[in-house]
């Protein structure tokens, strides 16, 4: 028995590489660090709003009658469906002139 005595049990050791298992993160960590993120992103935004505004009057109105406008039109693209979509295409090709028409080839008349 004295002769393995001297025998290294486990396993093999590299130089420059740490042995240890990893440690596998929660998704509590996660969540956490998106609730943190999103708290940030108000906290700045607040922070914005807060500072002094240089845009002048006319620049804040034109700013407030655009994004309106933009909910307008997200409201009614989003009213119609897809059906009714298609729909309004199929009308609006009926009333164009034959001139945009696909004309047919035939190679072989």
């Amino acid at each position: 028995m004295s002769e393995y005595e001297g025998v290294q049990r486990g396993a093999l050791k590299i130089k420059g590489v740490a042995i240890g298992k990893k440690k596998k993160k929660k998704d509590k960590d996660k969540s956490k660090m998106m609730e943190q993120y999103v708290a940030s992103m108000k906290n700045e935004e607040e922070k914005k709003k807060m500072t002094l505004d240089k845009r002048t009057p006319a620049q804040i109105a034109f700013e407030k009658m655009q994004e309106k406008r933009q909910m307008e039109r997200i409201l009614n693209k989003a009213s119609k469906t897809h059906k009714q979509r298609v729909e309004d295409f199929n009308r609006h090709l009926d009333t164009l002139t034959e001139h945009y028409d696909i004309p047919k080839v035939s190679w072989t008349k």
